[in-house]
This record gives structure tokens, sequence and C-alpha cells, in this order.
């Protein structure tokens, strides 16, 4: 294994572009099912616009400029590629941040949140979870969040950062607190979008009226729409024929998703995230952590390094610090959907630099307590 570092830019060929459309034009439609709105899954109406929109308005090579801004490199970490953006910010002395972007999302998740973290004094690493985007898929059994973890903290080392932060939502909040798991001497803290302290039906009976009306609302969450976790345990195989093959079928899916997550982003954006996963194939690949667990959990988070969320209802904040040792939990911050980096940018910069000055003087007074008993 070697630690070379190399760029990387994004350079779709032009054929692969007319395939698209071609597919898109060709496009077999189904009836629609009786019944309201949603209540049968993505309306054709729906799809058919977004679709239209993507064959002939939606300009792939705008985004694919954009995406490129960004310095990008990739890497070789435990026999995959790994590919991630590195974007430093003029802040002195700022601290490095490694980003995990969510299912079924890709580093476009962070399209308009780099800059705010950068101008808030991070260093910003994005790298793109294995199986997703441009980073390679795991061509074995046996992958998990922890050794995802491992390959970030080898990814920081390489970088020449030796004190960072972990950050994550989504899929990226089992991931980044694992992060300080298997790098505690390296990591300050650990902030994530939210997740920390939902209950489960074992904690019903001692919580309070406003605790249950939360958590009535959390499970419309997990239980709502298609349940995606045991559909990606049962065949993810099956499902990935219409995937790879059809790009209708494949932005229904996540259109599918997204809608159920509530994610508030522009159709552009939303499109520039389909397009990531069909030009890469990944839709399938990406499902990894579905299909390699048995059972739904929530996450569960760590003691090693302070916690911190943007948003902490309908987690329950001393259900949290059970297994985490919580110094940041705001009630009211702004945006309510599923990925925060996409709707309130700004907002979420802002929360993650009040959350890490909290957890570098945290460091700090206890590295000066450790000094003072040496």
């Amino acid at each position: 294994m070697s630690d070379e570092i190399l760029p990387f830019r994004i350079d779709i060929p032009q054929a692969e572009l007319d395939d698209l459309r071609d597919r898109l034009a060709r496009a077999r439609w189904p009836r629609q099912l009786p019944g309201e709105g949603w209540s049968r899954g993505v309306p054709v109406a729906h799809l058919r616009e977004l679709a239209d929109h993507w064959a002939t308005d939606y300009d792939w090579r705008a985004w694919e400029a954009r995406l490129n801004a960004f310095p990008q490199f990739t890497t070789e970490i435990d026999g995959l590629d790994i590919h991630f953006l590195h974007v430093r910010s003029p802040v002195p002395d700022a601290l490095p941040l490694i980003l995990t972007h969510g299912w079924p999302n890709s580093v476009v998740e962070f399209l308009d949140f780099v800059e705010p973290l950068t101008a808030q004094g991070f260093h910003v690493v994005a790298p793109s979870v294995p199986g997703f985007g441009f980073s390679a898929p795991p061509s074995t059994t046996g992958w998990s969040v922890a050794r995802v973890a491992r390959i970030w903290a080898e990814l920081m080392r390489r970088l020449g950062y030796r004190r960072y932060g972990t950050h994550g939502g989504d899929l990226g909040a089992y991931i980044a607190p694992e992060v300080a798991v298997a790098d505690p001497e390296h990591v300050v803290g650990v902030y994530i979008d939210g997740g920390l302290g939902f209950p489960t039906e074992a904690d019903v009976p001692e919580m309070t009226p406003d605790e249950l009306a939360g958590y009535e609302l959390m499970k419309t969450w997990s239980t709502g729409g298609v349940d995606h976790h045991a559909l990606l345990r049962a065949a993810p195989q099956t499902f990935c024929y219409g995937w790879d093959d059809s790009p209708i079928g494949q932005l229904a899916w996540l259109a599918e998703k997204f809608h159920q997550f509530n994610v508030q982003t522009s159709r552009d954006v939303f499109l520039t995230n389909a397009t990531v996963y069909w030009l890469t194939g990944t839709s399938g690949t990406s499902s990894w952590p579905m299909y390699e667990t048995t059972g739904f959990g929530w996450p569960g988070g760590q003691k090693a390094v302070p916690s911190g969320v943007y948003a902490g209802p309908p987690g329950i904040r001393r259900l949290a610090e059970r297994t985490n040792h919580v110094i940041h939990w705001p009630d009211s911050n702004p945006g309510q959907g599923h990925f925060p980096a996409m709707e309130v940018p700004e907002a979420l910069a802002a929360d993650t630099r009040s959350f890490f000055d909290k957890a570098l003087a945290y460091a700090a007074e206890h590295e000066q307590s450790r000094a003072a008993a040496r």
C-alpha cells in the first residue's frame, strides 16, 4: 500500500451524457395508480417533470465544473481508492474537520457547506464513503462503519493532521463517532446533525409527555414510506438491475427517499446527486451499510471525546448522555430537513464552530489538569 495522494478531476465522457439523455427520452412510463398524492409512491406527474428537466434543461457540465472548483484527490487505503475534497481555510490556526455525507447522498451534500465552514476556520476534508460516488466500492463482505472510520483516521494522518474534528449526519452520524473511537488521541470532538438520544420502546415507561410526543414523531421517520433498511438487507442485488439500467428507476428511488426524509434542496442539486449516482453506477454499491446489518438501530455514539449535535430534539439528552459526553445540545436551530448542510449551510457552519470552540476549550482544560497531576 502506498501513501501517495493523487489529484483528481471529474471528467465525464460526452458519450455517457448522451446515453443518459437517450435513455430518458425512451422511458416507458407506468400508469398512475389510484390514490392521493404520494400515497402509492412517487406520483407519475412529479417524476415526469423531474425527468424532463433532467433530459432537456439540466446542465451537468455546469455542476461538474462547480464540483471541480473544489480541490479533489484520491488515495488508496484498505485496498480501496478513496476520493475526497480537501479545501483549506485562509483562517490562521484553522481546525481540520472531516465530513461524512449521508445516504442516499454524496459529497454533493456539501456543495454549499464547504465555503461557510472554511470561513468559520475549518480545513475541510470531505471523502466519498466507499461505494458512493467516486470512491471504490467494497469488494468483500464484512464492511462496517467502524472500518470506514479507521480509513478516515488514516486519511487524516496522511494529510498531516494531528488534531481534528469529525462531523456527520445520517450515515455520517454512525461513522463520525467511530472516528473518535478509532483515533481518540487526535480527535477533539464529534459533531453530528442529529440522532443521539433517540429512544426505543424500552425507554417509554420513563418518558415524559413531551418526550413521548417526540417519540411518536420520530417513529414516523423509520416506519413511513419504503423501509429501505429491510429492502436492502433482503435483496439489494435484485434492485440494482433497475437502478443501474434505468435512470427513471434510479430517479424514482432517490425521489422517494428525499421526499420521505423531507430533504430541502433545489431541483438541480437533487439532480446533481442523482447524476453522480447514475454516472458512477453506485445505487447498489452504496447500500452496503444496510445489507451488512441484521437490523436497524439509532447511532449510539461514544465517550472518548466530547459530542455535540446541531438539532437535539426529538432526541433526549439524558438518554444521549448514557453513551456520550454531551457538551452541546441546542433546542431550536433553524432547518427542518434531514440534511441541514443542504438546507441551512450558514447556520450549520456557525453552530459547528460553536461546538468545536467548546470542544477545544474542554481539551485545553483537561490537558492542564493532566499536566498538573503529573
